[in-house]
């Protein structure tokens, strides 16, 4: 979601009250009468609303990270731990009570990273909104330790210019190899804003000592458009670079994408601590905010992502078209980004529904690019793109809409396969888990891992 829409409206909570109106504890969404849709290769197994004080629509259920048995959702009111062990009945382990638009995370062993991107009074979980010209106000990351999944402990926190929007985790190497790397993406800064001001062309890097962290800091805060990124356009049909949304790192191949607002760009990250733009993409045309990236398994591909309308707009219909809020898909040739396609639902949605490209991650399948992704309430796509000149659908989730009367925030957040299911936070309906049947990519059932964070991609072993 955007701290912005394109009319300009700052704050994310601001931005939720604009999508449920001016008196946001209003009654519940009007249910509509339609069922659910699915194609034949995708079934839902599994819901668990969103639980006690996370449960109101001004809480919406955000990112998704794994580790080992364990699914962790975000929520702009905390975070809540689920066993997932038995997937088509996942259960309720533990939730924490911690305020903070978005409170995106991250995991790293027995350590859960939270993203704060609104001010507050203090870097606790008993915090209360601050105002953005306050100088005390704080954002930034916030630190867990989930050893005990029953009872996750805050142990530290960090402050960052102008907050955390979004974190991805790297793990450090060398002399750093006791450490973690987090790259905060942050952005929206303001004259009036004493803790982000203008210019704000870079992000901060964290470093989180993983014995230690209670001794977390910025270890580095690298300019990525020294001289200044896209300026945008008055008319607000694009959004100018002030800052990233959302990175995506392939440790592997010393390998960023960057979505910045206005930019997208690709990141050598050989040297971990200074961060090297090596080339940059701009679509002025049909990009409206540049919000997300993922690169396919080998590295020579990157999906970006158009959140058009900052996740509140209903950009799914004829009127928008197919190649505004939608995916953009890019091959990497010598180091440089060269666009070959673009991808949106082929469903036209409603005009209550908001609709927009939102958070995916690869279906493990070899020799194939396949990706499951959130449309909010566009539902959940899987879709293919290994041939980048014609990517196409191959499977969907999509609920009726919240309201038939009403366009209010709601549907699928983000979207991750992860051992063998599909684990999608929809921002009302709270955890959904989905099975995919399909022949084609029985094989990526096979595929488990001990830990995912969506941002970060490993080059799968043979």
């Amino acid at each position: 979601m955007n701290r912005r829409t394109p009319l300009r409206v700052g704050g994310a909570l601001a931005v939720l009250a604009l999508a449920f109106g001016s008196a946001p504890s209003a009654a519940a969404p009007s249910p509509a009468p339609d069922p659910v849709l699915n194609s034949p290769n995708v079934k839902q197994v599994a819901n668990i609303p969103k639980p006690g004080p996370f449960a109101a629509p001004m809480a919406p259920m955000t990112d998704l990270a794994f580790t080992g048995d364990h699914a962790i959702a975000g929520n702009f009111e905390g975070f809540v731990v689920y066993d997932i062990r038995t997937p088509t009945a996942p259960k309720l382990v533990s939730q924490v009570l911690c305020p903070g638009a978005q409170n995106d995370l991250s995991v790293h062993g027995d350590l859960l990273f939270l993203s704060t991107d609104d001010p507050r009074s203090d870097d606790t979980c008993k915090s209360t909104p601050a105002s953005p010209a306050d100088p005390q106000a704080w954002e930034g990351i916030k630190i867990f330790n989930i050893k005990d999944k029953s009872n996750p402990r805050y142990v530290g926190a960090v402050r960052t210019p102008c907050g955390s929007h979004t974190n991805t985790l790297v793990p450090g190497e060398g002399r750093d190899k006791d450490s973690v790397l987090l790259y905060v993406s942050s952005y929206g800064p303001a004259p009036t804003n004493p803790t982000c001001q203008p210019p704000h062309h870079g992000i901060a890097i964290v470093k989180v000592p993983v014995k230690s962290p209670e001794k977390a800091r910025i270890a580095a805060q690298p300019v990525l458009f020294p001289g200044g990124g896209n300026p945008g356009d008055e008319g607000a049909t694009w959004f100018p670079t002030s800052g990233c949304h959302d990175l995506a790192a392939y440790p592997d191949k010393d390998l960023m994408a960057g979505a910045c607002m206005g930019d997208g760009i690709l990141i050598d990250i050989s040297d971990r601590l200074k961060p090297r733009v090596i080339d940059t993409e701009r679509d002025v045309e049909n990009f409206a905010f540049w919000h997300s990236a993922l690169f396919n398994d080998k590295g020579d591909k990157v999906v970006f992502t158009d959140e058009l309308g900052g996740g509140m707009a209903p950009t799914c219909n004829k009127m928008v078209g197919a190649e505004k809020g939608a995916n953009a898909v890019y091959t990497i040739e010598k180091r440089r980004l060269v666009k070959q396609s673009y991808y949106k639902i082929p469903r036209e949605q409603g005009p209550t529904e908001n609709c927009v490209a939102h958070y995916g991650s690869l279906v493990p399948v070899a020799g194939r690019d396949v990706m499951v992704q959130a449309w909010y309430q566009g539902g959940v796509s899987i879709w293919e793109f290994t041939d980048p000149r014609r990517p196409r659908e191959i499977g969907y989730f999509d609920r009726p809409p919240l309201s038939d009367k009403q366009l209010m925030l709601g549907g699928a957040w983000s979207a991750y396969y992860y051992n063998g299911h599909v684990y999608v936070t929809d921002t009302q309906k709270g955890l959904d888990v989905l099975d995919l049947s399909d022949p084609g990519l029985r094989s990526a059932k096979d595929v488990k891992l001990k830990e995912f964070n969506a941002q970060t991609q490993y080059a799968r072993k043979a």
